[in-house]
């Protein structure tokens, strides 16, 4: 037998089943000869190869449990931590072991897995848990709730020691208190054997399972408003980044969440920890709120720092559900998929007792506890420091071309992009495009008609309810429809006006909604609406009339929502790009420009589309088209100053100059 290669497909097969791991936590060992090979911390079991393993020297590790060490709580775990790291076998000095490391050395079996599933946890962290326990699992070991690290060391020690002197063999499952269980067994079979057993025992006790079932259009319209939900979220993300410098917030929607939310009473199922991974994805207590709006969120956010000088990561509003924050996205939804673990728990326990929380006691010690700590950082990641980092970003006309381009762009400076689009196919591979290459969660498609006032408003709540606010709006939708008088319908030039004019005024007017709640909540921020207008929009176009007529209007609205938006922080600005001669506006060859002023003989004596090209360029002192580069710098610029509002910026190599 290959025993690395059972521990890494062992590792990797429970690390990757939600129901046994969530934010890369648990662990899992195997012994071979004197050596214990165990998960280094911060490693994710889903993804672990054998290198992700720490090799111990398991005499050492005896020695680490029996040591001398101070009575003051911060000075022993430090003298822990240090004999710990001195048992890691030559050559493994640049590893940090697992926590829980002496624990899977006690157990004297070839693997060792340790995991926190919900419905373990149900028991584990219920009235009559230990009860419960003794009745169903008569062969198991029991260990009371205690702090974690040491002293759980020296308690579960002394636990597998009675055990052995009353049996004479060790115990095969190890439940731990406000915390999970161990398994142990020599084959990789007889392990997944004794999983099964116990989590089918469970299934069987639990009266009332979770529902996490998605809701229905019709159940979301009777139950609540989302565009209230959507509301609540840019409150609380704008006070959290307030706190903690940067925010990402994630709203939750289930029966579940709904639930909690009713009242104080129903919240207090769960608003503290019941175990040490809700403390470190979750902080070690939730937020209740009865009124979501800027001050009272400010006011509530106030008290808790105060209290215990973090913010709230996990906030329940009553009648709307659960929201949680992060300093980025990788952290918001740890935070999520962790408190979601918790609600299960407590659903569960409703079996066992009802739920029971940690003491106040362990709560501050896990707070305070540098492995923790060091375990949280590095399984969410910190954010980064490109010029967009963690600001929202939607992006209209997401889904292709010039749009699409716009997108891919920013997200490169950090954003996280909502890619917005009728074309919902076409603006969900524009998003997994931008999240292969950024990273998970760092890009959204929405389907949007912008010309459709309901389908507006649902993409900015849609927006703001996956990452919690609107910090630039990029209004980039738009069509051309060339031709002279005598060419052009009337049907023809209302879909130009429609959706180059009307839907602009649409998108601002609902994203401009959000960007005030966040301004009343934070009104140090700036937020930025842009439109991607055109050098149509400053100089007529032959032939081309209801394109330019919807720009130069385009311009107008600009100007005057600049107006009314500046007491908000919010600045207005239009991009007038130059002639994208290389994109598909152009180049497409049923429907692009050089196609259609072919047609249209906008150019005079043109025979070819090359012709045409020849003409545009000519046209520009630069010698070429704009390119999407030149107007994401564009973007950045308006984004970056914060003394601008109502311009017009071209963007067209000194084709159109500001007079």
């Amino acid at each position: 037998m290959d025993i690395m290669k059972e521990l890494v497909d062992l590792s990797n097969f429970y690390g990757k089943d939600p129901e046994f791991v969530l934010a890369g936590g648990g662990n899992t060992s195997a012994k071979v000869g004197d050596e214990l090979y165990v998960k280094g911390s911060g490693a994710a079991l889903a993804a672990i190869s054998a290198e992700g393993f720490v090799r111990m020297d398991r005499a050492k590790l005896k020695a680490v449990v029996n040591g001398k060490y101070s009575k003051d709580a911060d000075a022993r775990e430090k003298e822990v931590l240090a004999a710990l790291y001195a048992a890691r076998a030559a050559g493994e000095e640049h590893k940090r072991p697992s926590v829980e490391t002496s624990l899977h050395d006690m157990l004297d079996f070839t693997f060792v897995l340790h995991v926190h599933p919900a419905l373990v946890n149900g028991m584990t962290c219920s009235q009559d848990g230990k009860k419960t326990a003794a009745a169903l699992f008569p062969d198991a070991a029991w260990v009371n709730a205690t702090k974690a690290g040491y002293i759980l060391a020296v308690d579960s020690q002394k636990v597998i020691d009675a055990y052995v002197k009353k049996r004479g063999k060790q115990p095969a499952v190890l439940f731990i208190e406000n915390h999970g269980v161990f398994f142990g067994a020599d084959s990789r079979a007889a392990l997944d054997k004794l999983v099964s057993g116990v989590m089918g025992t469970l299934r069987g006790q639990v009266k009332i399972k979770p529902e996490f079932i998605q809701m229905s259009a019709q159940d979301i319209d009777d139950e609540l408003n989302l565009g209230n939900a959507a509301r609540a979220a840019a409150a609380i993300r704008t006070v959290y980044g307030k706190f903690e410098g940067s925010a990402v917030t994630t709203y939750v929607l289930n029966w579940e969440t709904l639930h909690f939310a009713e009242s104080r009473g129903a919240f207090s199922a769960v608003e503290y920890a019941f175990t040490p991974d809700h403390i470190v994805y979750c902080k070690h207590k939730a937020l209740y709120l009865e009124d979501a709006a800027p001050d009272a969120v400010n006011a509530a956010f106030a008290a808790y720092h105060a209290e215990n000088k973090f913010a709230p990561k996990i906030v329940f509003v009553k009648g709307l559900g659960m929201f949680a924050s992060g300093k980025n996205v990788k952290e918001a939804n740890a935070a999520r998929d962790v408190f979601l673990d918790e609600i299960k728990i407590a659903v569960y326990a409703r079996s066992f007792g009802g739920g029971k929380f940690m003491t106040a006691e362990d709560i501050d010690f896990i707070l305070h506890w540098e492995v923790e700590n060091y375990r949280q950082k590095v399984s969410v990641g910190a954010g980064g420091s490109k010029r967009l980092s963690q600001k929202v970003v939607i992006v209209t006309g997401g889904a292709q071309g010039f749009g699409r381009g716009i997108a891919e762009q920013l997200a490169k400076e950090g954003a996280l992009l909502v890619v917005a689009d009728l074309n919902y196919e076409g603006a969900s591979a524009t998003a997994r495009q931008i999240e292969d290459i950024n990273g998970t969660g760092t890009a959204y498609a929405v389907k949007a008609d912008v010309s459709d006032e309901a389908s507006v408003a649902a993409m900015v709540d849609s927006a703001v309810l996956k990452y919690g606010g609107a910090d630039v709006f990029i209004s980039c939708a738009g069509v051309v429809k060339s031709g002279g008088l005598d060419e052009l319908d009337v049907k023809s030039f209302e879909f130009v006006t429609k959706i180059n004019y009307t839907a602009y005024f649409l998108c601002v007017k609902y994203t401009s909604r959000i960007m005030k709640i966040q301004h009343a909540a934070d009104p140090s921020k700036y937020y930025d609406i842009i439109q991607i207008n055109s050098k149509s929009g400053l100089s007529g176009s032959n032939k081309n009339f209801a394109y330019a007529g919807s720009k130069f209007g385009g311009i107008g609205l600009t100007q005057s929502f600049a107006l009314e938006l500046v007491p908000y922080n919010i600045k207005v600005n239009a991009v007038c790009p130059g002639n994208l001669m290389d994109g598909p506006l152009w180049t497409d060859p049923e429907k692009g420009l050089l196609v259609q002023y072919l047609r249209a003989g906008k150019v005079p004596g043109a025979k070819t589309i090359e012709d045409v090209r020849r003409f545009y360029d000519a046209k520009v002192p630069m010698g070429r088209g704009c390119r999407e580069i030149d107007v994401v710098r564009a973007i950045l610029y308006i984004v970056e100053q914060e003394y601008e509002t109502g311009q017009a910026v071209p963007v067209t190599g000194g084709q159109e100059m500001l007079k």
